[in-house]
């Protein structure tokens, strides 16, 4: 039978894997709500051009 605890002690993430994870958390990705934001702001400022003429 597989004993985890030994099996956690013996366990050393691979450096691979911890290089991606620091790519991917490092990079300024644009989500939905990013998009979202930006149309409405957009939005906004072609209304209030529109009122100015």
């Amino acid at each position: 039978m597989i004993n985890f605890e030994d099996e956690l002690k013996k366990f050393h993430p691979s450096l691979e894997i911890e290089e991606a994870e620091d790519a991917i958390y490092n990079q300024d990705l644009t989500d939905i709500a990013d998009l979202l934001v930006g149309l409405v702001k957009e939005d906004k400022e072609s209304q209030a051009d529109k009122e100015e003429k």
